[in-house]
């Protein structure tokens, strides 16, 4: 088995390496007495140092050689015109490490950072980090300052984070803390959204350009823009306030006034200055809920000072600015809307960077108990009653709650109405099957969207010209406007297909409910999209 020699690069000590005052103490000099530990031999030194400090660096490299004659010595110059200069050291140092030849198969490497200024010392740091050198990191000290001896000891430090077992624990103890608390404490069971929540953490913490939250009504994006900006303030990351607003009720000029300010006079009713949204969250994150309501002139400017953190206040002529996170939610195909007119690609574009479609409460039939639970809790919270369900009346409401029959179609919205409702009837702080019989019933006629026969024209007219539709049966037509209203209220072409296939796939070996589906719309020469893009501009 071959040794890999040892290589140590550091910076000569102009102070440190001096070491010839009498009245100073310390004797140490640290690039010399880091050579001379018997159980860290050291094949070769790269010395970098200041030509202006060639004397020095002379005595240095000879006293080295002396203490241990075993060590080559190479010495490299450059000229730091100020050693407190960060981007001048980086970069100077970052050309060495580029055109320095490593050759990890043959040679290990240390980098020395106990010598040079403190800014050289980090710009080290941060370069071994980044694996421009690729080494461990070792700092010397004196052994002892009251000897007064030459003695010295070292450490490596290897910034390889894995290696330490409790590190290595904290970090993931802290990455547990951070997805749990995203979740809002609820022991989430589907794979699928707890991979999600793992990206939408990582993301958080380490980026600050726009997210994306996409997903059905009431999935939990506005909760969880909150969570992500508590998380982000918990780190330091942001120190502004968290402003919402849901831009589906924002209209006309008042849209213009919310978002962006406006001056006194700039409309009638204004009467006073106004500072907007993007101005109250300076340095705090801004969450957009349904961005695609925004009208393509507020769009404009809203792609305007994300790009550049400025933007004119409704009736001025001069810039304000606004160093603001966005966080943009919304329930619709911003695809669509874009080949539709009604959004804008280049601020689709600006915003969607980072996209996480939140799945409804339909695709998530395991989190459906966690989340009862949670309900439960919160209930206890609210009213200090707490509600309990025997265990015959929880298996029913799972089972209800799971099965074909519980569309939830406005996802955690409805189950929070549903649990809240259903404690507060509760004899006794218990859930009873009566009270259960009577909920269920409530959420099924609230579900219920009949369907008259004089407005299955009117549906079949957004997908199909007349002399098509006329083509076909009465019963192919109720059957088709039904197949298009569930694609209305689907978020995805596989949500749709479970909705409409639920009772025959439980029977099949194989269930791909969207190939079923996409065949069904194939028979009239329609697609997924044509459908979805219709009933988007209907509903």
């Amino acid at each position: 088995m071959n040794v890999k020699k040892r290589v140590v690069i550091g910076l000569l000590g102009s102070v440190l390496d001096y070491g010839f005052h009498q009245e100073r103490w310390n004797k140490w000099r640290p690039t010399v007495s880091l050579c001379k530990h018997p159980e860290l031999p050291v094949d070769r030194f790269e010395l970098i140092y200041d030509p202006k400090f060639k004397d020095l660096a002379n005595v240095v490299m000879a006293d080295i050689s002396n203490g241990s004659p075993a060590t080559e010595v190479c010495g490299t110059t450059h000229v730091f015109r100020d050693p407190w200069d960060f981007e001048e050291v980086y970069a100077a140092l970052h050309d060495f490490a580029r055109g320095y030849e490593f050759k990890p198969d043959t040679e290990e490497y240390l980098v020395h950072i106990t010598t040079g200024s403190h800014v050289q010392q980090i710009c080290l740091f941060l370069l071994t980090e980044s694996r421009h050198f690729p080494a461990r990191l070792v700092q010397t000290s004196p052994a002892d300052a009251k000897r007064r001896g030459p003695e010295s000891k070292f450490t490596i430090i290897d910034l390889d984070l894995s290696k330490y077992d409790r590190l290595a624990s904290r970090f993931g103890k802290e990455q547990m803390e951070a997805r749990s608390f995203l979740k809002s404490g609820i022991a989430t069971r589907n794979e699928r959204f707890n991979q999600l929540i793992e990206q939408i953490e990582h993301v958080a913490i380490h980026a600050k350009e726009p997210i994306l939250l996409t997903g059905p009504t009431g999935a939990g994006k506005s909760q969880l823009a909150r969570r992500i900006y508590e998380l982000k303030k918990s780190r330091h990351q942001i120190g502004g306030d968290f402003v919402e607003v849901n831009c589906a009720t924002l209209r006309g000029d008042g849209a213009m006034s919310t978002l962006f300010g406006h001056l006194k006079g700039a409309f009638t009713g204004a009467l006073k200055d106004r500072p907007g949204l993007l101005r109250a969250a300076n340095d705090g994150l801004l969450f957009l809920d349904e961005i695609g309501e925004l009208g393509l002139d507020e769009q404009a400017m809203l792609l305007r000072a994300l790009e550049d953190k400025r933007f004119l206040p409704f009736g001025g002529d001069r810039e304000v600015s606004s160093n603001f996170q966005l966080i943009a939610g919304t329930n619709r195909d911003l695809q669509l809307a874009v080949r539709d007119g009604r959004f804008r690609e280049d601020l689709l574009a600006r915003t969607n960077l980072w996209t996480f479609s939140l799945p409804g409460l339909r695709q998530r039939p395991e989190d459906i108990e966690p989340n009862l639970d949670y309900e439960l809790e919160q209930f206890a919270r609210k009213h200090s009653q707490r509600v309990t369900l025997s265990k015959e009346v929880r298996e029913d409401f799972l089972k209800f709650a799971k099965s074909s029959s519980a569309k939830w179609s406005a996802n955690f919205r409805d189950l929070n109405a549903c649990i809240t409702r259903m404690a507060t009837l509760a004899p006794g702080g218990r859930v009873t099957p009566p009270v259960l019989i009577e909920e269920i019933a409530r959420l099924k006629a609230s579900w219920s969207t009949p369907v008259a026969e004089d407005d299955h024209a009117a549906v079949l007219a957004t997908v199909l010209n007349d002399r098509v539709r006329e083509k076909l049966d009465l019963f192919d037509q109720a059957q088709l406007a039904f197949v298009i209203r569930i694609c209305q209220e689907s978020a995805t072409l596989s949500d749709a297909g479970r909705k409409l296939f639920a009772a025959t796939r439980e029977h099949r070996k194989t269930a791909n409910d969207a190939d079923r589906l996409r065949k069904y719309l194939a028979r009239f020469d329609l697609d997924w999209s044509e459908v979805k893009r219709a009933v988007t501009s209907v509903g």
